[in-house]
């Protein structure tokens, strides 16, 4: 049972000013935060520090910074909320020593220094190997969705953005005009609907800037395209005119050409019987002698034997002809149809380029069913869904954490998906299992990253297929993988997903529909 109360006397003066080593124990951990910092080579961030200027002294980087630190590791990230705490918490307090800096102060530290945060993350790793920390035999990627400082119903369409920025400009306008109207003779003072200078129309302008060069960008192949096709169609246009020139030059030329008829080789050979038969007639002329009985031979031409065989050269010449006629036409027609091929391929193939240039301006014209949206608050942020329903207006943060919970790589975008990230987070991953190997105290039996692991959100070809890394489902058959199982052969054709659904299905008792784990072994 106590014997009394302890006074509460909160008006009693110190004579003497209290240590703050006292006011937290030493194993806390705002102490090792602290010294932390103070180890680190912070003249990156000191160089973007302006000192020697006129006014009054400027807050150290090193307590800035260290500021930061603790309040992102307490899920403090509002410039406003770290002044509130250096007031109220006492590790707060300890930090800037009770010289507590305004918001605006933190807020330009932190964007000041944005770039030199990599660098002091890498320092940061160089200590944790020092200190025997950061174990890589298993390290696992994952994702997490943060929101940024946006609301949801903030997300606008080409064309709402465009009506948000007409309807600010209306408003701005009409701000001025009342400004006007009612001004009165302080005219050095804007009213306070105007101390922001048009920030929002920024903001808007931005965003709208944005997702017509998105709209762009989905366009640009589809222009791409167009050109493309229409060149093919002026290359048909231009094959379809230089044949048909080809054409009627050799037709014109055919058309010159007299019609064949027979050689004088052949009609030399026609008339042998002709020229027999006169032979013979005049033989019988020359033997004949005045006065000779019987009746006088008749002359060559009126010969029946000579007429005869002129009548026969006269008929077999002009056989001759007709069939030399025939089989020119014959072979004319076939040049025709021929020609007339070529000339309705080349007008198919100007008729298909055409189509093709029609259907692709008609797909560059054609509105697309995804309409790009962006906010007018952080026109950087992305809608997000969430696992389970439900979306999130932020951006995707990814991280890769070893097996004692040090986080070596860490990344930020503003896509959805997990998929795209992996290569990039694994080559962030290797790049710092290098740097601890290389700083650890004593020299580690095995280096690099052991094992990967990371949900089925990162599977996709490319991922299981990158020169970096092979699937797990190869090393299934090894003692000791990560799952035992019946194994089988592989099909023949089989892609890299379907073999790590094969050898990574989900146990026994696991929901088909979860997450499962891809595990993958990085190339060292």
């Amino acid at each position: 049972m106590a014997k009394g109360y302890r006074p509460v006397q909160r008006d009693q003066q110190f004579l003497m000013p209290p240590s703050m080593r006292e006011w937290l124990s030493a194993d806390d951990p705002v102490w090792l935060v602290i010294d932390t910092v103070a180890s680190l080579d912070t003249s990156a961030v000191q160089a973007v520090r302006k000192t020697g200027g006129a006014g009054r002294a400027a807050y150290h980087p090193d307590m800035l910074l260290t500021l930061l630190i603790w309040g992102w590791a307490q899920g403090q990230r509002s410039s406003r909320q770290l002044e509130r705490l250096c007031h109220r918490d006492v590790t707060y307090r300890i930090i800037c020593a009770g010289d507590v800096p305004d918001h605006v102060t933190i807020a330009r530290f932190r964007a000041d220094c944005a770039p030199a945060i990599e660098v002091l993350f890498t320092q940061v790793l160089m200590l944790c190997a020092r200190v025997g920390m950061g174990r890589l035999g298993v390290v696992a990627l994952d994702g997490v969705k943060i929101a940024s400082n946006a609301s949801l119903s903030a997300n606008r369409s080409e064309r709402g953005l465009q009506e948000a920025l007409a309807a600010e400009a209306a408003r701005a306008a009409a701000e001025h005009a009342a400004a006007d109207v009612t001004e009165d003779d302080d005219n050095d003072h804007l009213p306070p609907q105007l101390h922001d200078p048009g920030s929002r129309r920024e903001r808007i302008a931005a965003a709208l800037a944005e997702v017509q060069a998105h709209d762009r960008a989905v366009r640009q192949p589809h222009v791409k395209a167009v050109e493309q096709a229409q060149q093919r169609a002026d290359t048909a246009r231009s094959l379809l005119e230089t044949t048909t020139a080809e054409v009627e030059r050799t037709r014109a030329q055919r058309r010159g050409t007299p019609p064949p008829e027979i050689s004088a080789a052949e009609y030399a050979t026609l008339t042998r019987t002709l020229d027999k038969a006169i032979a013979d007639q005049q033989a019988v002329i020359d033997r004949y002698r005045p006065g000779q009985r019987g009746r006088a031979p008749t002359p060559v031409e009126e010969s029946y034997d000579v007429v005869r065989a002129r009548r026969n050269l006269e008929r077999a010449v002009m056989r001759r002809n007709e069939r030399l006629r025939a089989a020119a036409a014959k072979a004319e027609a076939h040049v025709v149809r021929a020609e007339n091929r070529t000339l309705d391929a080349a007008q198919a193939a100007v008729d298909a380029a055409e189509a093709a240039v029609d259907a692709a301006t008609t797909r560059a014209h054609t509105p697309s069913d995804k309409h790009p949206r962006r906010n007018i608050t952080d026109p950087q942020s992305r809608m997000m869904p969430l696992r389970g329903g439900g979306w999130l207006q932020g951006f995707n943060c990814q991280a890769v954490t070893s097996d004692d919970g040090l986080i070596i790589a860490t990344g930020v975008g503003n896509s959805p998906a997990d998929a795209p990230t992996f290569s990039a987070m694994l080559d962030k991953a290797v790049t710092a299992a290098a740097l601890i190997d290389t700083h650890r105290p004593h020299p580690p039996e095995t280096t690099g990253i052991g094992v990967v692991l990371a949900d089925a959100g990162y599977l996709s070809e490319h991922n299981l297929t990158t020169p970096r890394t092979r699937s797990a489902h190869r090393d299934r058959q090894k003692p000791g993988s990560f799952r035992s199982r019946e194994t089988h052969t592989d099909p023949r054709g089989a892609t890299p997903t379907s073999l790590a659904d094969r050898s990574h299905g989900p146990p026994v008792g696991h929901p088909r529909g979860a997450r499962a784990l891809l595990p993958t072994r990085p190339y060292r």
